[in-house]
């Protein structure tokens, strides 16, 4: 895992902006991203026959009931928001401040809006702004933004082992490496929290208290574990509207398959290329056949997302700026 974007080196730099991506950070998503999308319009041209590429994907977005939809998309996406903030508000009060839950919503959804540009610069900014709203330190936010994302990756490992496990059968063979990465994570995790427990490699003590560890240092197996559990509604939320939305597409799938997919589909959302290009290349390669609905439905699916949840962030915004700069606009004193 790596360090979120945006945070400080220190507490006295805690409230400086988020730190620019170097040249290479900037590039290689875009590479990324021309890649997959070389890849999609080769796979589009061949399933078009006659038809242009643009006519093609016209008619199977012309095919679908937007309207039923919505209805799906909607719900969903204020779901997602308000287990991201108890995923959020449930680390921060464990490791830094009793903050309560209301109190961290518009922040939550307003850094939907930078998560346009990139998922974990909007975590950046929320580190940003605990430290400036209630004083909490710099790094340790930030090691509890880390945190975060490193559940995250054990959380769409353990969903994803459920569903192989289910439906294993249906799914392409190279998800039979599924198990043996989710076996591979126990013994990582459990040499881990042993580490920053102290009962392996004691004299690392000096290590185990950075800052940017602090979370990790305090951390026991109950912690990870409510993590990936309060986290569980967002992901079976999304098995039901992804598989109906499917539907509305015309393509079929079980409930089992969608658990056992979607999982992979959001470590593909997790890389960050532009309007989610990797997903969406991950969307036409498991489902062979359904080249043109696969295309629209991976670009409506998570770019709707992305953009209505920052939508969502717009509400919040104005409040959000009013905690965090006061109705004058100057930054509050730090506790």
């Amino acid at each position: 895992m790596t360090d979120a974007p945006g945070l400080p080196v220190d507490d006295t730099e805690a409230s400086a902006g988020p730190r620019k991506p170097g040249p290479a950070a900037r590039i290689i998503p875009w590479l990324i991203t021309i890649a997959c999308f070389a890849y999609l319009y080769a796979r589009l041209a061949g399933a078009a026959g006659d038809q242009s590429v643009v006519a093609y994907l016209a008619g199977v977005f012309a095919s679908v009931n937007w309207g039923r939809w919505l209805l799906l998309m909607i719900p969903y996406s204020v779901l997602f928001l308000i287990v991201d903030t108890l995923v959020l508000w449930r680390v921060v009060n464990w490791f830094n401040a009793k903050i309560p839950y209301n109190e961290l919503v518009p922040v939550r959804a307003s850094s939907y809006i930078i998560s346009i540009i990139n998922e974990q610069v909007g975590k950046g900014a929320i580190a940003l702004y605990l430290n400036r709203r209630f004083g909490v330190p710099g790094w340790q936010v930030g090691s509890s933004m880390l945190f975060i994302m490193f559940c995250e990756f054990f959380y769409l490992l353990s969903w994803a082992n459920i569903g192989y496990w289910l439906e294993g059968d249906a799914l392409p063979e190279v998800f039979g490496l599924i198990p043996w990465l989710g076996l591979g994570a126990i013994v990582f995790l459990g040499i881990w929290i042993l580490f920053f427990s102290g009962r392996i490699l004691p004299g690392a003590e000096g290590f185990r208290e950075r800052h940017i560890l602090h979370a990790f240092s305090r951390a026991n197996l109950g912690h990870y574990l409510v993590v990936l559990l309060i986290r569980s509604p967002a992901l079976i939320g999304a098995v039901f509207v992804y598989k109906w939305a499917l539907d509305l597409f015309g393509v079929e799938a079980s409930f089992t398959q969608m658990l056992g997919v979607l999982p992979v589909i959001f470590f593909g959302a997790a890389v960050p290329t532009p309007m989610r290009a990797a997903a969406i290349t991950l969307w036409v390669t498991l489902f062979p056949g359904y080249e043109g609905q696969m295309t629209a439905f991976g670009i409506v699916q998570h770019n709707f997302f992305i953009f209505f949840n920052a939508a969502i962030g717009l509400i919040f915004l104005r409040k959000a700026n009013q905690e965090l700069f006061g109705s004058d606009g100057a930054a509050p004193a730090k506790a």
